[in-house]
């Protein structure tokens, strides 16, 4: 009798931490997400506020937003009925500094006390240097708001998707085998070589020299093309990260996603053994 009545603790404890792990997981934390206001919270700058208006209110479809300043959100960031789209700064360890700021989804409520790191981060992705004052990030906006949006309703379906983040999404680089991949040159690292340039730059994978070139295929939203993105610290140092990205300039769809240690050796931008890896599809 002894061992039955253990038996049935240990099957009833058991369920127990099964039906609390599942409360817990990703999926189920933001499965109102769709219901729930989203605020957009602005940065007080002038400029980039603007246009940001313009791209969240021409691309954001999933659930209801409103903007909010930096004291709203401040205000309203411990209340869970609440989703929140914060331009953050991005510090990884062995940096002195934040180099980098991430556009990021997070859920209010629990872990807000300790400001946005402690909160519920949804899902993040690069937006641009800090300080940096190539523009690039206006042109991208729409298709980062995109990669947000179907990240998270990726995240409601499955765990794994949830959990992967956007490395997952290189399960859609073969898709782009019969799709022209453009390059900005500056999104290549400097330590490739001509000869590694010449050997995987063809059959539809090109660069162009002026990054404004490759931007305008993503604001015209050309059909049939890829275009690279990377996001580095301006004059990055060894310790920082760089964040590469291959996105479809008509469907806005990620298609390549990597980021590496800046290092003597690997410099900002695609390596050489990105390049051979998304040449690889192609064959």
């Amino acid at each position: 009798m002894r061992r039955i009545i253990s038996a049935a603790l240990a099957v009833l404890v058991s369920t127990a931490m099964f039906a609390q792990a599942q409360i817990t997981t990703k999926k189920m934390r933001i499965a109102d997400f769709k219901d729930k206001t989203t605020k957009v919270v602005l940065t007080g700058s002038t400029m980039f506020d603007g246009i940001y208006q313009q791209k969240v209110k021409a691309a954001w479809t999933v659930s209801p937003y409103e903007f909010c300043t930096q004291a709203d959100f401040e205000a309203l960031k411990s209340n869970p009925d609440y989703y929140f789209l914060v331009v953050v700064s991005g510090k990884f360890r062995k940096e002195s500094e934040p180099g980098i700021e991430m556009l990021t989804l997070m859920k209010g409520g629990v872990g807000s006390e300790e400001g946005v790191d402690g909160m519920f981060d949804i899902v993040s992705v690069p937006l641009r240097p800090i300080g940096g004052s190539g523009g690039r990030e206006y042109a991208m906006l729409p298709a980062l708001l995109n990669i947000i949006q179907q990240n998270t309703l990726d995240s409601m379906e499955t765990d794994v998707s949830g959990y992967m983040g956007l490395g997952n999404y290189m399960i859609n680089l073969p898709k782009t085998k019969d799709m022209e991949i453009v390059f900005a040159d500056g999104d290549i690292a400097p330590q490739v070589s001509v000869g590694s340039r010449n050997l995987y730059l063809r059959d539809g994978m090109i660069s162009m020299e002026d990054s404004d070139d490759v931007d305008d295929l993503m604001r015209e939203g050309v059909a049939g093309k890829v275009v690279s993105y990377t996001v580095a610290p301006e004059g990055a140092k060894p310790g920082s990260y760089c964040f590469k990205m291959l996105i479809g300039t008509e469907d806005n769809t990620l298609y390549f996603f990597k980021k590496h240690k800046i290092s003597a050796k690997f410099g900002a931008g695609f390596l050489e053994e990105d390049l051979k890896k998304i040449a690889s599809v192609r064959k």
